[in-house]
């Protein structure tokens, strides 16, 4: 192992604290030296396929020539302007993008910093329709189990409980209504009893409820669950008839992930508002956007104070809007869709063998997401270095041994990559 790997893990170690990690000990750690395509090149020299398209925004690969030329090119004009009281050509550009390509009536965009904040915004827009309208009771949000939607403080508060990892803040964040948990299965239909208690919960709580929340299709990092496009739909349909404000959190799903551009067209669903991040920019800067209706656009500027109450310091951040909307270009330019659903076919027939370990419990595949879902949490201590050692960065997490790779990860990579999880996996 090099002086300088050994060198960047200890120094590391004494100053940094990385997501999710304890300091008692400092986690594992491989120190990366440059990515290009679908590769990271650690500093000791080493390759690996990235199963994880760094937390599923790095869709394009890495070290892509036209988002770094689209990044060279804006660096010569200006890289940040404030957004107050200024505007300039990639925001815009991106806000018509966004408007034009998501479900139908989303006009207005709100371009934020992260996720987390999206969701923040999302619910801060749906708190202040009400508020503006004079409907001060409307103040709650209803959710189902299983969701996670950022490690902020609105944000935790409609994740799930437990598997959401917020629970030991539960006596300091906002109560919020919790439905079941959608059945598992994107081709199972929804029953009257699949979403009866949501049901009973936005009929009996409607003069309190701001909005719902929830991910459509795709419930990532609470717990990897696709459940059914019927159940999202009958969702619309009691927000419509209960007069609750829908904000989807399209973080994780957007931009092809599920298999469509945006996971709310599997149900044909428009919500009031909805979040976008992660691949936005294609994982090379933070950006996110809130989009809502005009008519949410509408009360709220309608209302006491007039504006929306929000304002990012690098809010539209001319470098990152670039950079998206070169990514949205990409994407749209590629066979985004038959690359998707060639991944998806690789997965489901590089991740079957898996059904047949003792240790596994269930193995499911939607768009380019494939999960081994194990009968018990995986060691942490242990597994990122088997991964390694088998030439790939998957990173799990509880029993979820999962990966969303870039859409332009090659037959024979997918392969590679799908037979060290099932290597890995049957030995863990």
């Amino acid at each position: 192992m090099s002086s300088e790997y050994e060198n960047l893990i200890a120094l590391d170690h004494q100053h940094i604290w990385h997501p999710y990690a304890s300091q008692l000990p400092p986690p594992q750690l491989f120190p990366v030296a440059s990515a290009k395509g679908v590769r990271l090149t650690l500093t000791n020299g080493q390759q690996l396929i990235d199963g994880m398209s760094s937390w599923w925004c790095a869709i394009h690969g890495y070290n892509h020539p036209v988002l770094n030329n689209a990044a060279k090119a804006q660096l010569d004009d200006m890289s940040h302007v404030m957004f107050g009281g200024l505007t300039h050509a990639p925001a815009v550009e991106l806000a018509q993008k966004l408007a034009t390509l998501t479900p139908a009536g989303l006009n207005k965009v709100f371009l934020a910093d992260s996720g987390s904040v999206s969701v923040e915004v999302a619910i801060k827009m749906a708190l202040q329709y009400w508020l503006s309208s004079g409907h001060t009771g409307k103040h709650k949000l209803l959710t189902v189990r299983g969701g996670y939607h950022g490690d902020t403080f609105a944000a935790m508060s409609v994740c799930d409980p437990v598997t959401g990892m917020h629970h030991l803040f539960s006596d300091v964040l906002n109560q919020q209504f919790f439905a079941p948990k959608p059945p598992a299965g994107f081709d199972r239909p929804c029953q009257d009893a699949d979403i009866a208690e949501f049901e009973t919960l936005i009929s009996q709580h409607n003069n309190e409820l701001a909005a719902v929340i929830i991910e459509p299709i795709v419930q990532g990092a609470g717990g990897m669950n696709f459940y059914s496009p019927d159940y999202l739909r009958r969702v619309s349909e009691l927000c419509r008839k209960h007069n609750v404000l829908l904000i989807a959190d399209e973080i994780a799903t957007g931009f092809g992930r599920s298999g469509r551009l945006f996971a709310c067209e599997h149900a044909g669903i428009s919500p009031d508002i909805l979040c976008l991040g992660k691949a936005l920019t294609g994982g090379y800067l933070t950006l996110a956007a809130t989009l809502c209706s005009d008519e949410v656009a509408r009360g709220i500027s309608e209302g006491e104070a007039g504006v929306f109450m929000h304002g990012p310091t690098f809010m539209g951040n001319p470098l990152a809007c670039a950079i998206a909307n070169a990514s949205i270009d990409l994407l749209l330019s590629n066979d985004w869709q038959q690359q998707v659903n060639n991944i998806s076919t690789q997965l489901e027939a590089g991740l079957s063998p898996a059904r047949d370990f003792d240790n596994v419990a269930d193995v499911r595949v939607l768009g380019a997401i494939g999960v081994i879902e194990m009968k018990e949490a995986v060691d942490m201590n242990t597994i990122p270095q088997q991964f390694v050692d088998a030439g790939v960065w998957i990173r799990p997490f509880g029993k979820m041994v999962y990966t969303m790779p870039p859409f332009i990860t090659s037959d024979e990579d997918l392969s590679f990559l799908c037979k060290a999880m099932l290597k890995v996996v049957k030995a863990h």
